[in-house]
């Protein structure tokens, strides 16, 4: 059974027990918050750092628990959608980027931005960049575009499964991928992952993203998400081959 606490737990173990030289744990937090804060919990009871990225929606945006994420000792990030929202309007979606970030910023500090993939959206709000800059405005790095993939190997949970970019529309490093594909790494399941850190195989420098909305104890939750996420995969992958 993939996708349970106790999985995450093992996975967490497991990292934390590998010689990395670099390992960043990045957090969407889409939907359900708490289930946000129970991984985060996890975390720090085993001395492990991440970031947590909030939308700017109510199925996201819960300020008790981001405070209280933030007081574990993760950073938090705003998961911006704002040329989704402004429907393709760039003028408009930067001034919703911007109160959105003022609002999260009034919570907790915030350096660290990362654009929500929107997959049934035409528009990418990466591209709200292509006209402003976000240094500007005191953030240091939004992981799609300040991150070196050639150093770095990027792994998802995109879709409850770790070879997800074969049907994600955005969440996906499309210069890298074969490349990564062609060296063998890729993984389905956390087994996978977890058999390739005990062989001393996995990449020493990684981005994980983790969608905590997916893991949760076996039982109905847990049962809702796989059927839920097995329909959005339908979807997706038709996007995709229409892309």
């Amino acid at each position: 059974m993939d996708f349970t606490l106790e999985k995450y737990s093992a996975l967490l173990d497991a990292l934390k027990a590998y010689g990395f030289q670099g390992l960043i744990m990045r957090h969407d937090v889409d939907l359900r918050p708490r289930n946000s804060l129970r991984t985060a919990r996890m975390e720090a009871e085993k001395g492990i750092k991440g970031i947590y990225y909030f939308r700017a929606v109510p199925e996201s945006w819960d300020e008790g628990i981001i405070k209280e994420i933030a007081s574990l000792g993760h950073e938090i990030g705003y998961h911006y959608e704002s040329l989704t929202t402004c429907k393709g309007d760039v003028d408009k979606a930067y001034d919703d980027f911007c109160r959105n970030l003022e609002a999260l910023r009034s919570l907790v500090p915030v350096r660290s931005i990362c654009m929500h993939g929107s997959p049934r959206s035409p528009w990418d709000s990466k591209d709200i960049w292509k006209k402003y800059d976000y240094h500007v405005l005191g953030i240091e790095n939004e992981p799609y575009l300040d991150t070196d993939f050639s150093q770095v190997f990027y792994l998802t949970d995109t879709g409850r499964r770790w070879d997800g970019f074969k049907v994600s529309v955005r969440d996906k490093i499309p210069e890298y991928q074969d490349q990564w594909t062609k060296q063998g790494l890729t993984f389905h399941s956390t087994d996978d992952i977890l058999k390739s850190l005990a062989a001393g195989t996995f990449p020493r420098n990684v981005m994980f993203t983790v969608h905590p909305q997916r893991w949760n104890p076996l039982g109905p939750a847990w049962c809702k998400e796989l059927l839920m996420q097995n329909a959005k995969n339908l979807i997706k992958r038709v996007l995709v081959n229409r892309q």
